[in-house]
């Protein structure tokens, strides 16, 4: 039965939990082709770097993507500054109508329409955009409860892996103080691991939920607002109200400024879901050298085959031989003949099949065939403890000695344990749970994100658009309606005035 402690070193210290992996969410892998974005925390240098949540530097260049956006933003605000102390100056000088002035006094209607048009050109943009955020807001959710799920889903296996090892560490330190030790090693290793997926789920997780609600909120309410000031500014244009066409210009500057920001804000989350759902790509192609190979610790698919096909070969083999010494040992010692036949007829059973694959098939395991843990109890039943006289152990029909049963029962409740977690281990070196949800992620999330995201940037454009050519029609009318008279509703001012 030491057949078990290389075994047992092979199965969990090479390669599927190497101590070279750092499990972090999102680590570019060297092959990677790295971005050429601008990164102002390195002085506007590019980042050279792969896809990498938790690296400032790629989620600061991924955010300057919307730069242009920012800087109209910057200079709309800039511009309304410098026009209002300009207008503010002009009044304290009262200086005489423009030439602009003259003209506009020709153009009422036309004023009028093109206000009407452009403000109901922005309510609709503004409408699609409530829309449009909502949407996203439910794909980004969906997408970040899909990463947390399947980081969950692998801290729960390697617990589990955890537990079991522990196990088997505490059974076998009596009789392989190595393969011990080695346990004890590799338990720490995973529980780094685990730790560092639990820290992900916990920090990274939380902050990705505080970002997309935080851009919900911010969407939800700038464009509330705009929407409110938009139907205001309709009322205000039939009343004829100067100092109302004032605030309207003021607060719907304010707004365009606030709306620009947003665009660029969004400009750079569509780069980022783009970043994001290519990166899932790459992993599904060629998980070894994608940017999110470290999410998990996977092998390569020629390395997990040859990796389980030898557990499949160990165990295999291992149960083999301990059917054929129960075989011979049923028929050495002086048991009773009914027992015999009862559990001779009866092996362990192996649920692998057999060379060169050695598959793990537990369906293969009929009621006809026993567990190792039958086989535990049944060693359990023939042993013959200290306490007890050899006259007391061969009247029993106990003639195993305690000290070759402890022994044997270690391996046997080793292999249990083993056969336990295997499903999980095999999840884990193959990365069939993580390929699986990236492959859904891949062909059920991504085109819906995106185009949500897009819609989002694109009917935000066309909202900071409309805003801004309505605000400078606006300051036309201010210009067109001051010192003149209207009736209420009415185009054209009273005559005379």
């Amino acid at each position: 039965m030491s057949i078990l402690a290389p075994y047992v070193f092979l199965l969990l210290l090479t390669s599927v939990f190497s101590p070279n992996k750092v499990l972090v969410f999102g680590s570019p892998s060297p092959e990677q082709e790295s971005f050429k974005r601008p990164d102002p925390l390195r002085g506007f240098k590019n980042y050279d770097g792969g896809y990498n949540v938790t690296n400032k530097h790629y989620l600061a260049s991924a955010v300057f993507t919307g730069v242009h956006s920012y800087v109209i933003a910057g200079a709309w605000l800039l511009c309304g500054l410098g026009f209002g102390i300009f207008v503010t100056w002009k009044n304290l000088l009262r200086s005489d109508s423009s030439q602009v002035e003259e003209y506009l006094n020709h153009h009422f209607l036309l004023l009028f329409l093109l206000i009407i048009l452009f403000t109901s050109l922005a309510i609709i943009a503004a409408s699609l955009v409530l829309a449009a955020n909502e949407s996203s807001f439910y794909r980004s959710k969906k997408f970040k409860g899909t990463i947390v799920r399947v980081s969950k889903d692998t801290h729960r296996k390697i617990h589990k892996v955890i537990i079991v090892m522990t196990e088997m560490k505490h059974l076998l330190r009596p009789y392989d103080p190595a393969t011990s030790r080695r346990l004890y090693t590799v338990t720490r290793l995973l529980a780094r691991e685990a730790r560092a997926i639990r820290s992900f789920v916990q920090k990274s997780g939380h902050d990705i939920d505080v970002a997309i609600r935080t851009s919900h909120i911010l969407h939800f309410v700038v464009v509330t607002i705009n929407l409110v000031f938009l139907v205001a500014s309709l009322v205000l244009l039939l009343l004829h109200w100067h100092p109302g066409f004032i605030t309207i210009i003021i607060v719907g500057w304010i707004l365009t400024t606030m709306c620009w920001a947003l665009t660029g804000f969004d400009f750079s989350f569509q780069n980022f879901v783009h970043d994001t759902c290519t990166a899932f790509q790459d992993f599904e192609r060629d998980p070894q050298n994608s940017s999110l190979s470290s999410i998990v610790p996977c092998l390569d698919s020629s390395s997990s085959d040859e990796l389980l096909i030898e557990i499949g070969s160990t165990i295999y083999k291992f149960i083999t031989k301990l059917n054929w010494k129960m075989e011979a040992l049923y028929m050495l010692l002086p048991l009773d003949r009914d027992f015999v036949d009862s559990v001779g007829a009866k092996r362990v059973c192996a649920p692998f099949s057999g060379p060169p694959n050695y598959t793990y098939i537990p369906e293969t395991c009929s009621k006809d065939r026993m567990s190792i843990d039958d086989f535990s109890n049944i060693l359990t039943s023939l042993t013959c403890h200290k306490d007890k006289s050899p006259e007391t152990c061969r009247r029993e029909g106990r003639f195993i000695p305690e000290r070759i049963s402890k022994r044997a029962l270690a391996y046997s409740r080793s292999v249990q344990n083993i056969l336990s977690i295997f499903p999980d281990l095999e999840s884990l070196a193959r990365c069939i749970a993580v390929n699986n949800t990236f492959s859904d992620v891949v062909k059920n999330q991504c085109k819906p994100f995106r185009a949500s995201v897009q819609m989002l940037w694109s009917s935000m454009l066309s909202l900071s658009i409309f805003m801004m050519i309505s605000v400078l029609f606006w300051v036309a009318k201010a210009y067109q309606e001051r010192g003149r008279r209207f009736s209420r509703c009415s185009i054209n001012p009273e005559a005379g005035s």
